[in-house]
């Protein structure tokens, strides 16, 4: 009897399971919901990145009314000028070569002139002292080392193609060999990376080091293919600097590996792996992108109500955070302790959620990290999101798209450290390629 009624039980929750994946495979046959062509539309209910949060604007597109169009300045003083003067008359064929000329018009054109590759011979003499007789040797720059060698400007331009441009090896000896007429082999590409990775590591060390003092920090990881296996990148990322580091390891190991200690000055800003949210901190701050993403998702695959109003809630307290920045940072408490009791509230009356499994365990989540939702909401400095990490390790992706896997732990690593002097590089309006420039060839400095 009493297996009958357990039965009996069961057979709500499965026809319930049964309706929502036939939902979810009518709208997979409409090109409405599966992202993927091999995951099962059942499978992505709560999946974050499935549906963007991106909502259509009334703005026309291209540039708007009042925007300040920009053009090609025309430089005062040009470097080369090119007189056009008639020969003859177009209407009677006279020759004009005598008769006097008035300028009429000036245009400008901007070239780029043929690039020649120099070769530049360093010579060492030896000197007798008249006094001594001692005899004395000049001594070539320090980067002099071989009887030939490449520049440390064309090393910085390797490195600028390849881990900037994401350019493959190949495609990088072609350039070299199309614009300046070097031969190069893609063995001493990689060669020139090795060497600019080592040229690196010192501004590497610096960022680490200073990165944990940052008030802000947002983290966040992305899968690679790495010799053929699994791999992941990870960054840690400021408003000032970026830090990314290459390893075959997703979870907590890594975070210990290069940040033993934690972020104890930082805000924390991250999703709710929880390898993130282990990380020692002064505070943490979900990323609220993520969350709506998941709400999305539980809204457009089980029709669950309770997702509704705990996006409002959300998107109500990102707007007041941008209100908030547009006063100077003023921060009205009633209306914080408003959308706070507003969301405890609906965490703790559940009657609308939906009894699937991904939105209850969705729903312990936020439980459990309640006090790590609204803390942008509490510091002005505080982003609701971990957009800009995201930014951050996006170039990952557009590097194994372009390039393909990366074949060894060490190339993976080579890329990590001098993405991270470009990122930091460009974070601080600095010229990429001079900053590369100046670290082939002098001691770098952040």
């Amino acid at each position: 009897m009493e297996y009958l009624e357990a039965q009996a039980a069961l057979v709500p929750v499965l026809l319930e399971e049964i309706n929502i994946l036939k939902e979810q495979f009518r709208l997979s046959i409409n090109g409405k919901n599966s992202s993927t062509s091999h995951t099962p539309p059942s499978h992505q209910i709560g999946r974050s990145n499935t549906k963007s949060l991106r909502v259509k604007s009334s703005r026309t597109s291209g540039g708007q009314v009042g925007h300040k169009g920009t053009t090609l300045p025309v430089k005062q003083m040009p470097d080369e000028t090119i007189t056009h003067s008639p020969a003859n008359c177009t209407y009677c064929g006279i020759d004009l070569k005598d008769s006097p000329s008035v300028r009429l018009e000036k245009r400008q054109e901007v070239v780029i002139p043929v690039v020649q590759i120099k070769y530049v011979e360093h010579i060492s003499h030896t000197k007798i002292c008249g006094g001594c007789g001692h005899k004395t040797s000049g001594t070539f720059p320090e980067n002099i080392k071989a009887p030939i060698q490449y520049s440390g400007h064309i090393g910085a331009l390797v490195a600028y193609l390849s881990v900037f441009h994401y350019m493959p090896y190949g495609r990088i000896t072609i350039l070299l060999k199309d614009f300046f007429g070097i031969s190069m082999s893609q063995g001493t590409v990689d060669n020139l990376l090795k060497s600019a990775t080592k040229k690196a590591q010192p501004v590497y060390n610096i960022i680490q080091q200073r990165i944990q003092n940052e008030a802000v920090v947002g983290s966040d990881e992305t899968g690679t293919r790495i010799n053929g296996g699994k791999g992941w990148f990870h960054t840690w990322q400021s408003e000032k600097l970026t830090f990314i580091a290459a390893s075959l390891d997703r979870g907590f190991k890594t975070v210990v590996r290069y940040f033993a200690d934690g972020f104890t000055k930082s805000v924390y800003v991250s999703d709710c792996w929880a390898a993130q949210l282990k990380v020692a901190a002064r505070l943490h701050q979900l990323c609220l992108a993520h969350l709506l993403r998941e709400l999305n998702n539980f809204e457009d695959a089980l029709s669950c109500k309770w997702s509704t109003l705990l996006k409002t809630i959300f998107c109500d307290a990102i707007q007041l955070k941008k209100e908030m920045l547009e006063t100077d940072y003023h921060i009205t408490n009633e209306k914080v302790i408003a959308i706070e009791q507003m969301f405890d509230k609906l965490l703790l009356n559940r009657k609308d959620a939906s009894d699937n499994k991904k939105v209850q365990a969705f729903i312990n989540r936020l439980e459990k990290n309640r006090n790590s939702i609204f803390t942008f909401l509490h510091y002005h400095y505080v982003p609701p999101d971990n957009n800009a990490s995201e930014r951050a390790i996006r170039n990952i992706k557009i590097k194994t798209k372009v390039s393909g896997q990366f074949r060894s732990e060490a190339g993976a690593t080579r890329f990590a450290v001098i993405r991270s002097v470009i990122d930091t590089t460009r974070k601080n309006g600095n010229n990429i390629l001079n900053a590369l420039c100046v670290m082939f060839n002098y001691s770098p400095e952040l």
